[in-house]
């Protein structure tokens, strides 16, 4: 997967730009604050249909722009022809084009360009709370697993529906049992849910093939890791539909579904970390690039080609020693990747490594000639 045109328009401090990626390693550089980062929120907004900087109210729109608009090409290795898509967003809701087309669902931009990021906040994958690591099982299906995103769908619409007559139910003791609207659902949580959960597991046993190799090149010292499911219920003990039934009581008095597939995790074990230390920053964010990279790399396996790889503000987030034993493993892989900063990383001048590099500044974007 490589891009090969990316239009902004409307973005934070971008007016109107447009750049033509290579296939290989890219760097974009500029001051702090110039807009590095904005080049790389917008290919990740075609990817995830969000940013991951913050909501739309939080100045994604350029101030005094009616609206947001990004476009991008890119070639997938086993395609004819270029595929095309398109996201606007005019601070009421968002509108998706693919290939020329319009699209219902932001979903299905994102099941069409993947594309793996890592930035200053991705070490809260392996530090925040379970929400991101739900996200990041969840998109990695949702690539490779067809049967994934029906079943996923299932679950939170009656996921919706149990909590809002949950709410509705409120407290009242009448219906602890025998309700036939939250068995009804009930059984629909567990038909979605036990499926689900099942591909979740055999998806993260997969990633650990693909995570303990990464882990060793960029993170050593921490030992061979290995990762852990968490269910989100004692799925040892009883099915979906038991641990339902049995936090019935809870969840009418919380007014919310305390157990099920909706509050799964997963955690990374480190041999060099036997009794489960807490991972300082530095450590974490090795742990997540780690992840990440694995996800990457499970990808081309099933899929046959590379997602996009963003990494932004490299040379702050690792030590040269890390940036160089990342960027020598991405330099032969065959993987389009786009990296910013506000000068080249050392390790990507030292291994002479060609690349396209472009420069951001006063909200606007220069090609300069390659190194």
């Amino acid at each position: 997967m490589r891009l090969t045109r990316l239009d902004i328009r409307g973005l934070r401090r971008f007016g109107d730009v447009s750049l033509a990626p290579a296939p290989g390693l890219n760097l974009i550089t500029g001051d702090n604050g110039a807009g590095k980062t904005s080049v790389l929120e917008a290919i990740h907004l075609l990817a995830y249909g969000r940013s991951f900087r913050g909501r739309v109210r939080d100045g994604l729109i350029r101030s005094g722009e009616p609206a947001l608009e990004v476009y991008a090409e890119w070639w997938e290795d086993a395609g004819a022809r270029p595929r095309k898509v398109g996201l606007r967003h005019s601070g009421q809701a968002w509108e998706g084009r693919l290939d020329g087309a319009s699209v219902g669902q932001l979903g299905e931009l994102c099941a069409a360009l993947a594309a793996v990021t890592f930035e200053p906040g991705s070490h809260a994958l392996v530090s925040g709370g379970g929400e991101p690591r739900r996200r990041y099982l969840d998109w990695g299906l949702f690539h490779v697993e067809p049967e994934f995103l029906p079943s996923w769908r299932r679950y939170a619409r009656a996921l919706k529906q149990r909590n809002s007559l949950l709410k509705q139910r409120g407290g009242s003791a009448r219906h602890r049992a025998g309700d036939a609207q939250l068995d009804a659902w009930d059984h629909e949580l567990a038909e979605a849910g036990e499926p689900m959960t099942r591909q979740r597991q055999r998806y993260l046993e997969q990633l650990q093939q693909a995570l303990q190799p990464a882990s060793a090149a960029l993170a050593p010292a921490l030992g061979l890791a290995s990762l852990d499911f968490l269910p989100g219920w004692r799925r040892e003990d009883m099915s979906l539909a038991d641990a339902l039934l049995l936090a019935r009581d809870r969840d009418l008095a919380a007014g919310y579904t305390s157990v099920g597939p909706h509050r799964a995790d997963w955690r990374v074990r480190h041999a060099a970390l036997p009794n489960g230390e807490t991972l300082s920053r530095g450590q974490a964010k090795l742990t997540a690039l780690s992840c990440m990279l694995a996800q990457a790399e499970h990808y081309v396996a099933q899929r046959g080609e590379w997602p996009v790889l963003l990494l932004d503000d490299l040379a702050s987030e690792l030590d040269q020693a890390h940036q160089r034993r990342l960027l020598d493993r991405l330099a032969t892989s065959g993987a389009q990747v786009i990296v910013t900063g506000t000068q080249p990383p050392a390790p990507l001048v030292d291994l002479g490594l060609a690349l396209a590099r472009f420069h951001v500044e006063q909200g606007l974007v220069h090609s300069d000639p390659p190194a």
